[in-house]
């Protein structure tokens, strides 16, 4: 039976260390805070800005909020970027993707309207050329973020380990395989046009698994001694819910058939995800105490 590595012990850990953080930079006249831009009301945004919220709360950290209605322009909205960018009371700045169809087109240029010295998020180019140069731009996004913090966690030595990364998004497989290579492993990417994935998977000592396809990670992927980290979330029709009934979230694995084989595994829900709001709330606090420098 695999070492079932839990994100609620990681953030209990995180969190910690975050709360310390902003109290000591209060101690200093700086307030942590972080700054939320939302365009209507999206369920899932909705449900993320609350659970930002008070994480946040728990943790010392201010939180503005910024709402504007779904039928904003692109001008009003680059207006509010700018003004949030200099704002110096807001060291971080969450703005929720993906917009209102109308806006879509310009999503990039919106985007890219953000400093990245606030992009917690870490949805900026200039975020991206830290993660790449691993210089100190910006933020790497928050989910390949908590993979690392999961790996730190449970003292899994990454240095000349094989490590494959199943995805290449700019979200998650990109960033991940670069931190990854941050960590002195060597790095394979798979991704849809991959042959003999399976086999290369098998090869790996740590798997990371972001392609967001239900039960693509089967037994034929894996073997005795590997940790996998699976960053995905899908539905399951079939997965019996905590109620008792059908329906619930799950990762790529097919985790009945890979747990018993691998050392170690993230369950889907209570890994990675339970992480990646604490990560953000600590680029929030980092971003506060680069403003010190």
């Amino acid at each position: 039976m695999a070492k079932q590595l839990l994100g609620k012990e990681v953030a209990a850990a995180l969190n910690e260390r975050i709360k310390a953080q902003a109290a000591e930079l209060k101690t200093k006249g700086v307030n942590p805070t972080l700054g939320i831009i939302r365009v209507g009301e999206r369920p899932d945004d909705l449900s993320y800005e609350k659970g930002a919220t008070k994480r946040c709360e728990d943790l010392g950290v201010e939180v503005k909020k910024i709402v504007l209605p779904e039928d904003v322009t692109k001008e009003e909205l680059l207006k509010v970027i700018d003004d949030v960018n200099k704002d110096n009371t807001i060291h971080g700045v969450l703005m929720f993707r993906p917009l209102p169809k109308h806006l879509k087109a310009d999503q990039n240029e919106i985007e890219n309207a953000l400093d990245p010295a606030k992009d917690v998020d870490g949805m900026t180019d200039g975020s991206m050329a830290g993660v790449f140069t691993g210089k100190e731009l910006g933020f790497p996004p928050c989910t390949p973020s908590a993979c690392m913090e999961i790996l730190d966690y449970y003292n899994i030595d990454c240095k000349g380990k094989n490590a494959v990364v199943i995805g290449r998004s700019l979200v998650v497989g990109k960033p991940a395989a670069i931190m990854l290579m941050g960590k002195n492993a060597t790095v394979t990417v798979c991704h849809t046009r991959t042959v003999n994935t399976a086999e290369i998977c098998k090869g790996a000592d740590i798997v990371v698994s972001a392609a967001g396809v239900l039960n693509s990670l089967t037994a034929d992927f894996v073997r005795p001694g590997q940790v996998v980290i699976d960053v995905s979330i899908n539905w399951d029709e079939n997965k019996i819910n905590a109620r008792g009934g059908k329906g619930g979230i799950a990762g790529d694995a097919k985790f009945a058939e890979v747990e018993p084989i691998v050392d170690a595994i993230t369950p889907v829900p209570g890994g990675v995800g339970a992480v990646t709001t604490s990560v953000l709330v600590g680029h929030v606090v980092e971003a506060a105490a680069r403003t010190l420098k």
